[in-house]
């Protein structure tokens, strides 16, 4: 134990605060500003370095920092402060920690003060009981050398900068943007403890998908893709991570078009079921890419901003039909396939082809955008005026688009329905709307917020697995893969306010199951969408 004599008053009970990783459910962040001894914070186990992050609100003069460790100490640590949690300035150091209590007296100022761990007392990970802040408000930041934590510098767009900001008018769910981060960034160390996977090689980066056909799916390794390109700055090992993605992608190539993603991997993660792609997979893998060219730039080991371009022109070469500007379903629904004209609702993602467009100079994505949104207004106007819901699939796109009546690629009920590839609709549409501030979009989530809204009487809980186009409940069960979209259409009208703070309570109070990885990744983009942390590369 070191001993202190400040008689500060206590200033980090209960404040927002953020952790490199936890160890899993129970072990978030928040436990160790709790003021209970008998909850903690816990990193993952075997990796260095790791650290923990409270955020005072303002900035403090700091005379004390208490930390009470579990028995996963650190032998070497740092604890550092600063005004805007990017450029950090050390107050204590040590490298002969031995655990228990560490009550230290230290002279800083800073509105961020973090508990920096570079070496583990033990093989399992960081962990404490309680991190105690004492100081006053006020204070200057005294001239220091400052460190930052790696990946840091180089990184373009850091979690929670929001460096693109919103169109006018869009809201956002109640409560100060270092909570509503705090929370983003609780639910992803969670998500990567249940999901994220290095398996068969050490190498590659997976989401695993224990609830899809296969242990991993293209669907799967492009929302980890997106997500942790999107949450670089909060996880100083993103840039590790993404490239674990970039090389599985490299690695399982598309038979047909070589340039894309073969979709499904089995458990020895040898590509299966035809080894061709999938365009949902695709989509988020080329946009990616494109956050991970304006994160870190292209000249590491992986030149991200080429190997979008590649991916993008694969994409319109393989997966675009030339006839109608429409999405295929992959690179397989070629001419000769009955599906040629069908196209999967899930799959228009405007701002994908905004991006698309800016990193290629190619207008015919432009062409794509629209002709994509024309088709989401038409089906809603002629299908659904009364919900605006849309069926997973479009059938006859080359003459009368309609939604099938049975099975045309997934699904005898839900195909022609709202079922779970369109449940992902409201935060497609939404994350174009929120960003762009387009008149299409926006007017086509405000038909499906106006809908929901009245449906569930504004209720969260009310809402349902799968509706007929009409509105018509199609199951008793609920999931947050139908329950949180609505949440990013719910952001575009601004007499939405309280349904959209019911909406994010709903998802804080959503578990994440283990089996259950198309669920938790669809709520962990929708809550980095409606928090302000969504940008388009």
């Amino acid at each position: 134990m070191t001993s202190a004599s400040a008689a500060d008053p206590l200033v980090s009970r209960g404040k927002a605060v953020l952790a490199s990783s936890i160890e899993g459910s129970g072990f978030e962040a928040a436990k160790a500003v709790d003021g209970s001894t008998s909850t903690r914070w816990a990193s993952v186990e075997g990796h260095d370095p790791e650290w923990l992050r409270v955020d005072l609100g303002s900035t403090h003069s700091i005379s004390r920092v208490k930390l009470n460790w579990e028995v996963a100490y650190a032998r070497a640590y740092r604890v550092q402060t600063s005004p805007d949690g990017s450029a950090w300035s050390d107050i204590f150091s040590t490298t002969t920690g031995d655990g228990a209590v560490d009550d230290l007296t230290v002279s800083g100022s800073g509105r961020y003060v973090r508990v920096y761990g570079t070496a583990r007392g033990t093989p399992y990970g960081y962990s404490l009981w309680e991190l105690e802040i004492y100081g006053v408000a006020g204070g200057t930041t005294p001239p220091t050398t400052t460190t930052t934590t790696p990946p840091t510098p180089g990184i373009g767009y850091p979690f929670g900068s929001r460096k693109q900001p919103y169109a006018a008018g869009i809201l956002r769910p109640s409560g100060s943007t270092s909570t509503l981060d705090a929370a983003v960034v609780d639910y992803y160390q969670r998500w990567k403890s249940a999901f994220l996977r290095h398996n068969c090689n050490s190498a590659w980066s997976q989401v695993l998908a224990a609830d899809a056909d296969h242990d991993y799916v293209a669907e799967a390794q492009g929302y980890g893709m997106v997500i942790v390109a999107t949450m670089a700055g909060a996880d100083p090992d993103a840039k590790r991570i993404f490239d674990g993605f970039v090389k599985w992608k490299i690695d399982h190539p598309s038979v047909i078009d070589p340039d894309l993603m073969a979709a499904e991997q089995d458990d020895r993660c040898v590509s299966v079921n035809g080894d061709d792609a999938a365009t949902d997979g695709d989509m988020d893998v080329a946009y990616g890419l494109l956050l991970a060219d304006r994160q870190w730039g292209s000249a590491g080991t992986y030149n991200y901003k080429e190997l979008a371009i590649r991916h993008i022109n694969a994409i319109k070469r393989s997966e675009i039909n030339p006839t109608t500007k429409l999405l295929r379903p992959g690179d397989w629904a070629t001419s000769s396939d009955p599906r040629y004209y069908v196209t999967r609702s899930s799959d228009w993602m405007a701002d994908h082809f905004r991006a698309f467009r800016k990193a290629t100079g190619d207008s015919a994505w432009d062409t794509i955008r629209s002709a994509h949104q024309n088709l989401i207004t038409r089906m809603q106007q002629n299908f659904a005026p009364g919900t605006g819901l849309l069926p997973d699939f479009v059938e006859n796109t080359n003459s009368t688009p309609r939604p099938p009546a049975g099975k045309v690629l997934e699904d005898e009920l839900g195909d022609g329905k709202y079922w779970w590839n369109a449940c992902r609709v409201p935060w497609r549409i939404g994350a174009d709307a929120v960003t762009s501030g387009d008149s299409t979009s926006l007017a086509a989530a405000r038909k499906l917020n106006s809908w929901v809204k009245s449906k569930t009487g504004g209720n969260p809980g009310n809402i349902r697995v799968g509706y007929q186009l009409n509105g018509t409940q199609l199951s008793s069960e609920v999931s947050a893969a139908y329950t949180a979209p609505f949440a990013v259409a719910a952001a575009t009208d601004s007499g939405s306010q309280a349904w959209l703070d019911a909406l994010w309570n709903k998802m804080l109070a959503t578990p994440i199951g283990g089996d259950d990885y198309f669920a938790s990744s669809i709520q962990l983009q929708v809550m980095i969408t409606v928090t302000g942390n969504h940008w388009v590369p």
